[in-house]
């Protein structure tokens, strides 16, 4: 076989989870119920936060909350202060890509 298999759970409890941390790319998959979030912290490389149920609120550095729907892809420039949050009632749930992996990032020359 020369795929490789990556599950990721269905829960609709937070949970965060690391699916993928190779030398190509790190993909974390995340739930978070109404009102939950994850601490503010700057981007460790170029962040793309993919939205599969529910609306994301996000705050970049020191501008307005935008929100983000299922279907949506967004793109984080490196080292951005970031906050996200759920602040709706239905489950938010979303795929963080990260690419080249924050352990090579330096080393890529980025």
């Amino acid at each position: 076989m020369l795929e490789k298999i990556y599950t990721f759970s269905k829960e609709n409890v937070k949970n965060i989870e690391k699916l993928i941390d190779d030398d190509n790319l790190n993909i974390n998959h995340m739930i978070l119920p109404k009102d939950a979030g994850l601490p503010e912290h700057y981007s460790n490389s170029n962040v793309y936060m993919i939205v599969v149920r529910g609306t994301l609120s996000l705050q970049l550095e020191n501008h307005d909350i935008h929100r983000y729907d299922a279907g949506h892809i967004v793109n984080i420039p490196y080292n951005t202060k970031m906050n996200v949050n759920n602040f709706y009632d239905e489950i938010l749930e979303f795929f963080v890509v990260k690419s080249p992996n924050p352990k090579n990032y330096q080393e890529g020359g980025q």
